[in-house]
């Protein structure tokens, strides 16, 4: 009889029982994450189902019954409320966690570019010129959803409202009329609370809900700016409404002041609306660009706004939008934590080109990515303000390092320049006290997930993409998970004195002979300059540093929701929990036992619940994330004595080495002229065949809207062996 031929020695090896076992544990986590990830669609999906079919009397009167159910329950309607409105947002986060953790810091692995390109509605621009800027298919559905949702409400509800208005009890019409306005008002009110129940939401930073769809803050902050639009929109009717009926009754001073115990208390919604109607004001376009600070100060009324709201509806009211507020309250706290730190300043040094750079120390555990951002705060210039700017090292750079690119606009950058300007003239060490928050970015550096990248920048835009293809090179020389091979830089720049921000990335140092691996070519737009001035071409330039003595102890702190998966899910789980055990026990010992029926107080004891879990019980686990922050820290100093002294050695702060011959090869540089993407899109289809192209766009919003407009064109009249390109945008102006 013939034997087999097959080798069974791995199987019955050490080594084959260890493979084996990592085959069954992967398959087992795999099997978690998607079990988890179910749950978290079911449970979103009913979620939403709710709040959209909430106007319906079949659910309105099903509602209803659920809160008489809870009407002697020992948190009352206010639990009953919570059950069904902030309980599944915080299930969700708790689920959100889990696949976090399971998920892990490395997400690249077993991540390849998909076989069969296609398009995808994330990517595939469908608005471009109009109030929302440059809107994706998926962006789309889910305004059209929302505004389904505003008008299905709103029909609902006046239909509602026409049946009391034939059905009430005064007989007079003028009567009838000022009935119905109210109840009109009441239902505004009910559709813009609902609004609010997401409005905060995109604008926690470091949110567990955000990270888990890998939407980071910089896009989230779009979503809030229309969720804000609307929900003012709505408030404001609400108001007016109540304003007309009230003006019909002759009463309306004495209903502006009135500050009742038992409903609703109507001073605390003017004052609430006020600070509203501020914030949405200096908000707009036109306000919000030709004066930031005022805008930036009016924001903080927020905190007026929020609290008013809540004397002004109570507790129970006040439950329905309270989800989205806790996760707001959460990150905020989180925030001030981390930035009351002082960050090292390694290097500062004022560019030619109007550019200041400045390098800051970090933890070797610090997460980022190169699509990350931080915010900084330099005290000598401002203790409020706080100004977002792109990273323009990669991580893999150093392990000690982060550095930022930051054009001279404004008052701010302008102090900025100035004082670092001075001190280098001075030789005076003590340049600037920075604080830092973040950073905050994509959880997946989807960068990483295209063969084929096309990277569009605009000026200072340039910054990320310096980020990009530092961490490329950084990962071809050492292996790392990586799927791009070929890279298209289009820089479109003013005056050709921007043109040494390029030098700031070093190729052949970070990987030499890197064109043997991946193909970078580079196109370069000086738009209002018709020739080269002096030499022709484009040369790298060596640039001066100067440089400060370390601050402090270490760099920045890692306390930011995207700083550990762990700890900040730990964080989130305990404020949560410590939150419910504040409100258990204030109705079991204080609510309950002395019969408080004062809706406005109930509404600020409520808030004061979250306040005091954030605070007390989410302070804990940062006091101990901080312990054990220090402690990493000491141990990496002394395992890595000497490894701040050798950060000069990948990158921008190094003497550049001259040896650029296939980097000028492959850079074109063009005066007078802008970048002519119907141009590019085709030459690129032609070259690179049906695969899919991620296109990544960093720049002011008309260059955001040429790109994207010309990948819809494209998209629409493309053969079948012609490029996919899937439009990724980088925030210009946060």
């Amino acid at each position: 009889m013939e034997k087999n031929n097959v080798d069974y020695s791995p199987l019955l090896s050490p080594r084959g029982d260890e493979s084996a076992s990592k085959t069954l544990s992967s398959s087992l986590v795999s099997a978690t994450k998607w079990t988890l990830k179910f749950f978290i669609c079911v449970i979103f999906v009913l979620w939403t189902a709710f709040i959209f079919f909430q106007p319906a009397k079949p659910v309105k009167n099903l509602f209803s019954a659920w809160n008489e159910l809870n009407r002697n329950s020992p948190f009352g309607i206010t639990g009953g409320i919570f059950l069904v409105f902030t309980a599944p947002l915080l299930i969700i986060a708790f689920l959100a966690i889990a696949h976090l953790n399971l998920t892990g810091e490395d997400q690249l692995q077993g991540k390849k570019s998909s076989k069969y390109p296609r398009f995808r509605l994330w990517t595939f621009p469908v608005l471009i010129r109009g109030p929302f800027g440059v809107v994706s298919a998926t962006e789309l559905i889910g305004i059209v959803l929302f505004l389904l949702y505003v008008l299905w409400a709103t029909c609902a509800y006046t239909v509602d409202s026409l049946g009391i208005f034939s059905e009430s009890d005064p007989s007079s019409f003028r009567e009838k009329s000022i009935f119905m306005i109210k109840v009109m008002g009441l239902r505004t009110g009910a559709i813009g609370l609902m609004c609010m129940a997401f409005l905060f939401i995109p604008v926690s930073r470091g949110s567990v809900l955000l990270r888990y769809i890998d939407i980071p803050f910089e896009h989230a902050t779009k979503y809030h700016v229309w969720l804000g639009h609307l929900t003012m929109v709505i408030f404001t009717i609400h108001g007016l409404l109540y304003v007309i009926a009230w003006a019909m009754e002759g009463s309306l001073v004495w209903k502006l002041v009135q500050w009742k115990d038992i409903g609703v208390a109507n001073l605390p919604g003017v004052i609430s609306l006020l600070a509203g109607l501020l914030m949405w004001v200096t908000s707009l376009p036109g306000v919000r660009t030709r004066n930031f600070e005022l805008f930036f100060y009016t924001h903080q009324l927020y905190v007026v706004f929020v609290v008013f709201l809540a004397l002004h509806v109570g507790d129970f009211i006040f439950t329905m939008a309270a989800g989205g507020i806790f996760f707001f309250l959460l990150d905020r706290f989180l925030r001030f934590c981390q930035s009351r730190r002082t960050v090292n300043v390694i290097s500062s040094r004022c560019l030619p080109c109007g550019t200041v750079e400045l390098v800051l120390s970090k933890p070797q555990n610090l997460r980022y990515n190169a699509l990350s951002f931080i915010f900084v705060q330099v005290r000598e210039l401002s203790w409020l303000q706080w100004h977002p700017f792109s990273v323009s090292s990669s991580p893999l750079d150093g392990n000690h390092h982060l550095a930022v690119l930051i054009k001279v606009l404004g008052k701010w950058t302008e102090k900025l320049r100035q004082r670092i300007t001075d001190a280098d003239a001075q030789k005076d060490s003590s340049v600037i006290t920075t604080s830092v928050e973040g950073p905050y970015g994509h959880e997946v550096p989807y960068h990483l997930m295209y063969e084929n990248l096309i990277l569009v920048a605009g000026g200072i835009g340039l910054s990320p993409f310096l980020a990009i293809l530092s961490d490329i090179l950084h990962r071809v020389r050492e292996g790392k998970p990586c799927q791009p091979r070929n890279i298209l830089l289009v820089w479109a720049v003013k005056n050709s004195n921007e043109l040494p921000l390029l030098s700031t990335v070093d190729m052949e140092t970070i990987c030499p002979s890197f064109s043997d691996k991946v193909n970078i070519d580079i196109r370069i737009y000086v738009t209002r300059e018709s020739d080269p001035p002096l030499e022709e071409g484009y040369t790298h330039k060596p640039i001066k540093s100067s440089f400060c003595p370390m601050a402090s102890d270490y760099g920045m702190s890692v306390l930011v929701g995207t700083g550990d998966n762990f700890w900040s899910g730990l964080y989130v789980i305990s404020s949560t929990v410590g939150f419910v055990i504040l409100l258990a026990l204030l109705y079991a010992y204080y609510i309950t036992p002395f019969h408080i029926e004062i809706w406005w107080y109930k509404g600020l004891l409520y808030v004061i619940c979250m306040v005091a879990s954030v605070v007390i019980f989410g302070g804990l686990v940062v006091v101990l994330w901080h312990n054990w922050e220090k402690q990493s820290y000491l141990k990496e100093k002394s395992n890595n004595e000497n490894a701040d002294d050798k950060i000069h050695q990948n990158g921008s702060l190094a003497p550049k080495d001259q040896s650029q011959v296939s980097i000028e090869k492959s850079t074109v540089v063009t005066y007078g002229s802008r970048p002519d993407f119907k141009e590019i899109y085709e030459s690129m289809s032609k070259k690179w065949g049906l695969v899919d192209v991620g296109v990544i766009v960093c720049g002011p919003s008309t260059l955001q809207t040429s790109v994207a407009e010309e990948i819809r064109s494209h998209s629409m009249t493309r053969e079948r062996h012609d490029s996919i390109f899937h439009f990724h945008s980088h925030s210009f102006d946060l």
